[in-house]
């Protein structure tokens, strides 16, 4: 008897041995949620306008080629439901993500992702969600912002980005300061001030050289919109960064609401 425990004892070590070999190298296939968030997205790839089939009157006429300014689809009052049409306008779209999630670390302190991770308590367990802000622009005064959300990142991106072209709009650039009064369009024309819940930022137009002073996300921002030149100031909460990016958002639209006289386009050099 001594024998046969002896030798079930010497098959069983080396399986043993075999299945903790084989877990450990699976452990090391397998990518953490948490590597995969710092993926940043790449320039927008536009969609094959070819093969695109329009559904709406305005898709048509982009399609049929008397619409080929996207600066006139703006300024009209229909809205836009085809992301084919950002696409077939301005191919020189760029993308980035957003830092709105934060990784786990000891009091608070993670490192920021581009991916806010919640999760849902269920009787079958957590179920985890991803949401992401992607902004995009073309360098020259078009700018577009988009919220996703889903159970994956990859579909989360996908969907900020297709969001971020239907909400495209134009904003103003200038050189409204006195220290440069300049005719080049690298700064805003004249100060703005967006609000979103407690937070206040306001935007105030630079001489050329000064940079972008201003926040990381913000600085972002700014840049997809083509701005070279500004001065920023925030107060309220700012830890809370897609009320940030909203404020940033609202000051820059309110840069297309307010109306200018003629006469003062000259001095403020508006490139619109």
């Amino acid at each position: 008897m001594a024998k046969e425990k002896q030798e079930t004892i010497v098959v069983k070590e080396p399986e043993k041995l075999k299945i903790n070999l084989e877990k450990e190298e699976a452990s090391h296939l397998i990518t953490p949620v948490e590597e995969e968030e710092v993926v940043l997205a790449k320039p927008v790839v536009t969609t094959d306008v070819s093969n695109w089939k329009p559904k709406t009157e305005l898709g048509k006429k982009v399609k049929a080629g008397t619409i080929t300014d996207i600066d006139e689809v703006l300024s009209s009052d229909k809205k836009m439901l085809e992301v084919e049409i950002v696409d077939a306008l301005l191919p020189s779209l760029e993308s980035d993500l957003l830092l709105v999630g934060q990784s786990k670390g000891k009091f608070g302190g993670g490192q920021r992702r581009v991916f806010r991770q919640t999760q849902k308590k269920t009787m079958e367990g957590n179920k985890p969600s991803f949401a992401t802000c992607a902004i995009i622009g073309d360098r020259n005064g078009h700018i577009g912002l988009g919220y996703g959300k889903s159970r994956e990142t990859v579909p989360a991106r996908e969907k900020a980005i297709r969001k971020a072209k239907l909400n495209i709009m134009k904003i103003r650039r200038g050189c409204g300061s006195w220290q440069c009064n300049c005719k080049d369009a690298h700064s805003i024309p004249f100060e703005v001030e967006g609000r979103c819940g407690s937070l206040r930022v306001k935007l105030m137009p630079a001489p050329k050289g000064t940079g972008l002073c201003a926040a990381g996300e913000v600085a972002k921002i700014l840049s997809m919109a083509g701005i070279k030149d500004i001065w920023s100031k925030h107060s309220g909460n700012t830890t809370s960064r897609i009320n940030f990016i909203l404020a940033v958002m609202d000051a820059l639209r309110k840069l297309m609401e307010m109306k200018v006289q003629q006469r003062f386009k000259k001095t403020l050099n508006i490139a619109e």
